[in-house]
């Protein structure tokens, strides 16, 4: 008998603009007009975050970056007009001293209860990390999130901290009555060797782009190798889009349409930009489809073609309620335990794809289980 745990579903929080169609979000890319046709304001977050409150999600993530509206200020306007769904805040490492960023979950807490968890995000574009002041390289970006999670981790425990590094120097740091019961977990992701040990030594969960199911395999191998090499077990996450519809002939016209849309000089621009990037994960993205739009299914049901014009998480399962479903119970399989889904527009998909898959999921995972 398995005695593992249900998959635990999270949904997304579009704080660039969304729309029917993926695009670009970013200040750095240049934004999408058809990407961002609903504007990223409070009443319209408010909307999508209710909706995946009421389809059954615990968490929506926020994404952080020149083109997102601010992950910390945006998500205390939305948990003051929700009431259960949790908040999966992306952060950029660097950008704040681990103290103060420790002082802001907890205060969050404080305010909104056990509803937040840290997404701890190195960066992975030179340029934009520059315009926001950063100017150190890859490796060492990694070091310094390191040793940013290690303060942070502990000061949430309730511990004080002193820490004399390379990048993160703090004395005597500690949270005034610290809410200790829960602490806040910290999901990570990265695909370098530097993130991985990074991941392995600190991150609660670390997280992975949906790639063909061996490679996310392998993924999770290596990483539960190198964490039990430290005492330590990491959960998995997995970020996919999904196209889901009563038919398979349904979502991969759906697909066909998204595909159609868009803009060839928009692909070519995007491909360029991600090709400077000095990211893994954006490199490990890029080459499922090698910026060519006739071969785009890259394993059953996976599907790249988001990824010619988004950067980060690239791929989407296309198929029917049931097929979607059914892959996901695959990686779950493999070892993924949570799962950040998303769709366009965000509002309908996150009642579409809470309603007609995850029931299906629950029950293709509680069979296993049984």
């Amino acid at each position: 008998m398995s005695l593992r745990s249900a998959p635990v579903l999270h949904w997304f929080l579009p704080t660039g603009g969304d729309g029917r169609d993926p695009g670009g979000v970013t200040a750095v890319q240049g934004r999408t007009a058809a990407a961002t046709r609903r504007p990223a304001d409070l009443g319209y977050l408010v909307e999508v975050a209710r909706a995946a409150e009421r389809a059954g999600f615990e968490k929506v993530l926020t994404p952080v970056g020149l083109g997102c509206v601010d992950p910390w200020v945006l998500t205390s306007g939305v948990a003051a007009s929700t009431e259960r769904i949790g908040f999966l805040v992306a952060f950029r490492a660097g950008l704040a001293q681990p103290t103060l960023v420790a002082q802001q979950a907890d205060t969050f807490r404080r305010l909104f209860g056990e509803r937040i968890a840290l997404n701890v995000v190195t960066g992975g574009d030179p340029r934009e990390q520059r315009a926001y002041g950063d100017h150190l390289d890859k490796d060492e970006r990694y070091a310094r999130t390191g040793e940013l999670m290690d303060v942070v981790g502990r000061l949430l425990a309730g511990g004080t901290v002193d820490l004399d590094g390379r990048h993160v120097r703090v004395a005597g740091a500690r949270l005034e009555e610290p809410a200790v019961d829960r602490p806040v977990a910290l999901y990570f992701g990265g695909a370098s060797p530097a993130a991985e040990q990074v991941a392995a030594r600190h991150a609660d969960v670390q997280l992975l782009w949906g790639e063909p199911p061996a490679a996310v395999a392998e993924r999770i191998a290596r990483l539960r190798q190198e964490a039990a090499a430290l005492g330590r077990t990491v959960r998995f996450g997995l970020r996919l889009h999904v196209v889901a519809r009563d038919t398979a002939e349904e979502a991969w016209a759906e697909a066909d349409r998204i595909l159609a849309a868009f803009d060839p000089e928009t692909i070519r621009v995007s491909q360029e930009r991600f090709a400077r990037m000095d990211s893994a994960g954006q490199a490990r993205m890029t080459a499922l489809h090698g910026g060519r739009s006739d071969a785009l299914t890259v394993a059953p049901n996976l599907w790249a073609g988001i990824g010619l014009v988004r950067e980060g998480a690239g791929t989407a399962l296309v198929g029917s309620h049931a097929e979607v479903a059914e892959r996901l119970a695959e990686y779950w399989r493999l070892g993924v335990d949570e799962f950040i889904l998303s769709g366009y527009p965000h509002l309908e998909e996150a009642y579409r794809v809470g309603e007609e898959v995850a029931p299906r999921l629950r029950e293709l995972t509680r069979a296993v289980a049984a």
